[in-house]
């Protein structure tokens, strides 16, 4: 049998099939279908469309309701109503609303929803997250979910390669956010384009679950159809705990094809932060000008995880936000939420000056909870600072670890946690 990488492995797999190769069009089963208020309303139009009796199986949709929620305005709440209904309509056992979802692609894993060796389309584009616990996952237009719904399978053209090789350990205050950022950095927004971005190597077991959660949501940065890690013991032990479904662990073949290789040694990563208006724009403090701030942002898919937040409230700690700094925390779902209150987070947040809100994806796409006027900058631990990202197009977005993130705030400007934890 020819050579195939972990995500080919996958594919075929799902596609019943011994082999897949690079382009080839399959016709894939799939383990979870998920859509939020924003993408799952079309989905649910062309579903009707269909005149589908049923979905294919009511305990494999998630539909979140975490972009305009709590509901922001009129259309909102009408998009949450739309899906509310088709939900008890189709009897969908996950159908998370306000006060019991989370950031979707901070609650599947939560909820054990997705393990590894699973195929997982989600509209919206951050679906590749879930590539940290071994799976296969990928955005897809709300189109393609409505036939899913309707049959359990999607279409999709196989993607090649790129291998990660990870080695060393990341140094204080650098995490996985700060890897990806010089990862796309390196390869550019267009590097991965239609790529599964592969990563494994003896650096692994020095990377978080939150680490790779991290990592793999942004594969899309870098154009990447999906991110995967190899599957091992720290990946076992959070599925465990999450109660997911039994993984399945798929490793890629010894001489499988990959288009590039490259070797990342994380000790020599540093705290890196992405300049408007691209990923792509990535910097370390090497070189960092004097840049004065007007909003921080700590939460989203991609960094509001509890991890997230105490190494933030550690910087934040007896300290104040500098004035004339909007300092907006957002856990990602509710169980972090309430976390974070036990922990005493929340208190050291809000006494530093801090607002902190119900999980949203809210400021991360400029929908509400953290808007940006004409001529204002955030740093924010989002993953895009497009042109208008996260506001007004005259705005500006820097991406951002929460350890940098927590320093700007305190500091009023972009600022590493040395600067602060150091005295300096």
């Amino acid at each position: 049998m020819k050579a195939m990488t972990m995500t080919q492995k996958i594919l075929a797999v799902h596609a019943g099939l011994e082999y897949v190769y690079p382009s080839q069009l399959i016709l894939s089963k799939v383990d979870m279908v998920l859509g939020n208020d924003i993408t799952a309303p079309v989905a649910i139009n062309e579903f009707r469309k269909i005149k589908s009796k049923n979905v294919f199986d009511k305990e494999k949709i998630a539909l979140v309701m975490d972009h305009f929620a709590p509901n922001k305005d009129i259309q909102a709440a009408q998009q949450c109503k739309l899906c509310r209904t088709f939900a008890e309509e189709n009897q969908i056992s996950n159908f998370y609303d306000t006060g019991d979802m989370g950031v979707e692609h901070a609650l599947l894993p939560e909820k054990g929803l997705v393990t590894s060796g699973d195929v997982i389309i989600g509209a919206d584009s951050h679906t590749c997250t879930y590539g940290a616990l071994g799976a296969f996952s990928t955005g897809v237009g709300s189109t393609d979910m409505a036939c899913a719904m309707a049959s359990g399978k999607a279409w999709f053209k196989v993607p090649s390669a790129i291998s990660f090789n990870l080695t060393g350990k990341l140094n204080e205050y650098v995490s996985g956010k700060d890897v990806i950022l010089h990862i796309i950095g390196m390869i550019g927004v267009s590097g991965a384009l239609y790529k599964s971005m592969e990563f494994k190597g003896p650096g692994l077991k020095n990377l978080t679950i939150d680490d790779r959660l991290c990592m793999a949501n942004m594969a899309i940065e870098a154009g990447a159809k999906n991110g995967i890690f190899e599957v091992d013991a720290i990946t076992m032990e959070y599925l465990a705990k999450a109660g997911a479904g039994k993984p399945v662990i798929y490793k890629a073949d010894e001489h499988a094809k990959y288009d590039e290789y490259y070797e990342i040694d994380l000790s020599a990563i540093k705290s890196t932060v992405a300049f408007p208006h691209l990923p792509e724009n990535a910097r370390t403090f090497d070189n960092m000008p004097d840049i004065k701030i007007d909003q921080v942002v700590i939460g989203s898919c991609t960094n509001g995880r509890l991890s997230d937040l105490i190494v933030a409230a550690d910087i934040m700690k007896d300290r104040k936000v500098a004035k004339g700094v909007r300092a907006i925390i957002i856990p990602a779902t509710q169980k972090i939420y309430l976390e974070a209150m036990e922990l005493g987070l929340l208190k050291i947040f809000i006494n530093a000056g801090c607002a902190v809100s119900t999980p949203t994806c809210g400021p991360c796409l400029g929908g509400h909870m953290g808007i940006l006027a004409k001529g204002e900058k955030a740093v924010a631990t989002t993953n895009r600072n497009f042109v208008g990202r996260m506001g007004h197009p005259e705005s500006e977005v820097y991406l951002a670890s929460p350890q940098v993130a927590a320093a700007s705030a305190i500091s009023g400007k972009i600022a590493h946690p040395y600067d602060l934890m150091r005295g300096e």
